[in-house]
């Protein structure tokens, strides 16, 4: 376990040069509207995204990916790397997605090259939303799904606090008490997308997606969604 641990650890680290600390996922209108004023408005604020937004549908993106990929089912994998492409309320979700995507699909087949790797960026053109990416990087170097899932759900949630820390603004402990507060959601989250199909998740977040739209158009921005 040794081996593929250091390289889960590696893939979700911020220092992963994917571009993460520029998008607040909406965070930003929310705090400029006063839905996230501090730590507990930004824990219930998390727990819905975890739950009924994109935690749910990300989650459960990332289980049939790895699934797909771990058998070598292409033609499943990239059906689902396509409604992943196209299961995005807004341009700024669809950016934030793909950009990252395929910087983490980049730097991985440098650093941790593999020939499924490189199969998947000649087929989809190097465009594939960040949890399909992460996925199959994690289905290819031999890392179960459980685990590669719950350290996805935690480094997204990780990344919507940093956000909040510098916008809201909220202190550094008051960000890793959040963080702590919100384990108990993403094990939800990782339970609901192993046991759930793909066919019938959905998001309950209107509030999210407005959030993003409003963004689009907001004057004044530190964060590109």
């Amino acid at each position: 376990m040794a081996e593929p641990l250091y390289r889960l650890l590696a893939w979700l680290s911020p220092a992963y040069p994917i571009g993460g600390f520029s998008y607040s996922h909406g965070i930003e209108t929310a705090i400029e509207e006063g839905f996230v004023i501090n730590r507990a408005s930004l824990v219930a604020w998390l727990q819905t995204v975890l739950g009924a937004g994109t935690g749910r549908v990300d989650g459960a993106l990332f289980a049939s990916a790895w699934r797909a990929a771990e058998a070598k089912d292409w033609p499943a994998f990239d059906a689902v790397a396509g409604r992943a492409a196209a299961w995005r309320g807004t341009s700024e979700m669809a950016l934030e997605s793909r950009q990252q995507g395929g910087s983490f699909l980049s730097i991985t087949r440098t650093a941790w090259p593999h020939p499924d790797l490189d199969a998947a960026h000649q087929r989809l053109v190097g465009e594939i939303a960040l949890p399909v990416a992460v996925a199959l990087a994690a289905a290819a170097h031999g890392i179960a799904l459980e685990a590669a899932l719950e350290g996805y759900l935690q480094a997204f949630t990780a990344n919507l606090i940093s956000a909040a820390v510098r916008a809201v603004p909220l202190g550094q402990s008051d960000g890793q008490i959040a963080l702590a507060s919100l384990e108990p959601a993403v094990r939800m989250a990782v339970q609901a997308a192993l046991a759930g199909d793909l066919d019938e998740v959905g998001t309950a977040t209107p509030l999210l997606d407005w959030c993003s739209m409003r963004h689009e158009t907001q004057y004044t921005r530190l964060f590109r969604s």
